[in-house]
């Protein structure tokens, strides 16, 4: 008698349980957002890439010109060094000559220094630059997925364009419905002004890369 009891008491357990699962499941609404898509499609997004790029450019110019310094100078260098070493003229002379070139050696190690730090303060700046774009531009995505997920009542929003630490997708399939994608990035952009939304979404590439490193001065 007490083992069908149990029996009966196991089975309602087992009923309640999976009914709970079950308006558990109902409960929830999930919708889904192709993040990449919607923060590559921002006018913002482009005008930012447009900056960094403008900036990186410009620091480009700035290392350039420092190439041109150091190589003169290690061209008179060179000079120095040789006329050192000519027998033809005479000691003092040699002496005079090995004179300027340490000179010169401390003005190259100058140059050089000048240019870790330049290039160091420009990435750096760079990068920042971009990390507070980045930051502001996925704050605003964030506020209105928040608001459209509390009108329609989704209980989760996924990014569909989520990555793994391996690089594997971490969504590996979805019907496609609930999809905000296009309605965040419409909203994202109804402040756009004209003709900056010529350009297909996803052709700020390099906003979300790495930003592009400086020239090496010291290469040739």
């Amino acid at each position: 008698m007490k083992m069908m009891n149990l029996k009966r008491v196991a089975a309602l357990i087992a009923v309640m349980t999976a009914c709970c699962i079950s308006v558990s499941a109902q409960q929830q609404k999930i919708g889904i957002i192709n993040l990449k898509t919607v923060f590559d499609g921002y006018y913002k997004t482009k005008q930012a890439d447009a900056q960094l790029k403008e900036r990186a450019g410009e620091a480009e110019k700035v290392m350039k010109g420092m190439r041109e310094d150091f190589e003169k100078a290690r061209d008179e260098y060179r000079k120095l060094i040789e006329g050192s070493n000519d027998q033809a003229v005479s000691a003092e002379e040699r002496e005079k000559r090995k004179k300027g070139a340490e000179g010169k050696l401390s003005e190259l190690q100058e140059i050089e220094k000048s240019v870790v730090q330049f290039e160091r303060q420009t990435r750096a700046s760079l990068e920042e630059q971009k990390r507070r774009m980045r930051d502001t531009i996925l704050d605003k995505i964030r506020e209105l997925v928040n608001a459209r997920a509390k009108t329609a009542g989704y209980t989760h929003v996924i990014d569909t364009a989520a990555e793994s630490i391996n690089q594997t997708p971490v969504l590996f399939y979805h019907s496609g419905q609930n999809d905000l994608t296009q309605e965040i990035l419409t909203a994202m952009n109804a402040d756009a002004p004209a003709g900056n939304l010529d350009a297909p979404a996803g052709t700020a590439k390099e906003t979300n890369s790495a930003v592009k490193p400086l020239p090496d001065v010291f290469s040739k």
